[in-house]
């Protein structure tokens, strides 16, 4: 079917649902005609207003893009970044060492029970107001995912590659590279997926309480001057957000584990 309709059709078969969307939200809100629900059209208007109104040289961004976006995107990258290495690296280390595991196992699902908005008060006690208590915030809530995976993708290799690698005598790294590492990709990637979601929510809740700039802390400055408009093109953009980092890892994911894809297909 999906063949047959061809790649225009397939994008306006994708778009459909969104413009029906935002026709039933205009109707809709223009009717009920309330203060706190702006229809779309508005909403469009202020987002214009308040990222795309700057200079040509800027690429017609405002200062609000720089001052406020680059810096919660670049917050939520790099502790991303930081949380996928160090979950991974020791994921996997924990998914092939039993002794390990009995050790360790224990303090990870202690940690990952905890919830990351409990801990904003320590972390504003450690390192004040600013980026490194964000990205603390952020790298706490977002590690478990990607930790938990790592160990089980790590764990449960096919013991006939293993013992393959021993018949033909690969070095760990070898090992590691060729048959731990593409194993266990499925299992890491579904926890880089599951990590990049909270990334974002807890970008904002961490610049909910203390930043002063980024999306959350833009989002809250409307709250307070009862800006509703200004409020729901933020809430809009986070979305946005959301779904253009989703599509971006996940057609990272295909283009890395398209032997995976293809297997599953065949079988």
């Amino acid at each position: 079917m999906r063949r047959a309709l061809g790649p225009v059709g397939r994008v306006s078969a994708r778009l459909a649902p969104i413009v029906v969307a935002l026709l039933l939200w205009e109707a809709v809100t223009r009717a009920v005609g309330h203060v706190y629900f702006p229809p779309p059209s508005t909403i469009a208007v202020r987002m214009y207003e308040l990222w795309l109104s700057g200079p040509a040289s800027r690429l017609f961004l405002t200062d609000v893009v720089h001052d406020n976006v680059w810096a919660s995107l670049g917050r939520l990258l790099y502790a991303w970044a930081l949380a996928s290495v160090i979950g991974i690296v020791v994921g996997v280390a924990i998914g092939r060492s039993r002794r390990l595991a009995d050790y360790v196992e224990p303090l990870v699902q202690f940690g990952r029970a905890i919830p990351p908005p409990t801990l904003l008060p320590l972390f504003l006690a450690l390192f004040a107001i600013g980026p490194q208590m964000q990205m603390a915030t952020i790298i706490f809530g977002i590690i478990w995912p990607i930790l938990l995976n790592s160990i089980e993708g790590a764990r449960y290799v096919d013991r006939l590659h293993l013992e393959t690698a021993t018949v033909f005598r690969l070095s760990r790294f070898q090992r590691l590279r060729y048959i731990l590492l593409p194993e266990a990709a499925p299992k890491i990637f579904a926890g880089l997926r599951v990590s990049l979601s909270l990334a974002l929510i807890l970008m904002v809740i961490s610049e909910l309480v203390g930043s002063t700039d980024g999306i959350g802390f833009s989002l809250l400055a409307a709250q307070r001057e009862f800006d509703t408009v200004a409020m729901w093109a933020w809430i809009i953009m986070l979305g946005v957000l959301g779904l253009v980092l989703n599509a971006t890892l996940l057609a990272t994911e295909r283009r890395v584990l398209g032997w995976h894809h293809r297997e599953r297909q065949t079988n």
